[in-house]
């Protein structure tokens, strides 16, 4: 943040990172702070009630956001036969199984999402230090192992938002741009909240979200109350 203004420095400062603030005031911040040159993320954090050393208790899905990125989003499919063509005529950038392994090991190609069929999956399998440390391994309850390829391949380049537990038990995801109205990042904020409450882990003890804060790419971490996101 070396390039922030006085004024916008002093803004920094007087965040309390205790404090709580509702949505209206974190949008008012990040447009402050705003950068001239890029339009910046909104990303959401929502630390959980969970234990996140326990397999049980990690929290992951996938939701489609009402208000879309915009982001253009490449997507690579593990499949053949007529998977493979539905996966082709569905318009994924990438398709094929033991030929695409080998472009994915060699780093050849660069895709944001990886879809595989449930046969795929024995060659999937294999690239787990490829795909694993960039969050792109396909898994079932995400959506990205599928035997509807073609629909998986539609919810991804609508804009699909993933998320999981990190080992923190903190959940991230990209809800929006700075340019998004406050109404606009509640309703896809509304919208993850609604699909992170129904995954709560039956062995969660205690209160479940315990709390929600709001980043944008160049300005400060803000918490929030959960009531400000709910539509």
């Amino acid at each position: 943040m070396t390039n922030l203004t006085k004024k916008k420095k002093q803004l920094l400062e007087l965040v309390n990172p205790e404090n709580i603030y509702s949505l209206d005031e974190a949008m008012n911040i990040f447009q402050e702070v705003k950068s001239t040159k890029f339009d910046e993320s909104v990303d959401i954090a929502i630390r959980l009630g969970v234990d996140p050393g326990k397999s049980d208790q990690n929290v992951r899905g996938a939701i489609t956001l009402p208000h879309s990125l915009g982001k253009t989003v490449a997507v690579a499919v593990f499949a053949d036969g007529d998977q493979a063509k539905e996966a082709e005529d569905a318009g994924a950038d990438f398709v094929g199984m033991e030929d695409l392994a080998e472009k994915f090991k060699k780093e050849e190609i660069e895709a944001d999402v990886v879809i595989s069929s449930q046969a795929a999956m024995k060659i999937v399998g294999q690239l787990g230090q490829v795909l694993g440390p960039k969050g792109l391994m396909p898994n079932p309850k995400t959506g990205t192992v599928t035997e509807k390829v073609g629909e998986a391949i539609n919810n991804a380049k609508s804009g699909q938002v993933r998320f999981r537990t990190d080992k923190n038990g903190i959940l991230h995801g990209c809800i929006g741009k700075v340019s998004f109205t406050s109404n606009q990042i509640q309703e896809n904020a509304a919208v993850m909240l609604e699909e992170v409450k129904k995954l709560k882990p039956a062995t969660a003890k205690g209160s479940y979200i315990k709390s929600v804060a709001l980043s944008s790419t160049m300005g400060p971490g803000v918490k929030v109350t959960p009531a400000s996101l709910v539509v």
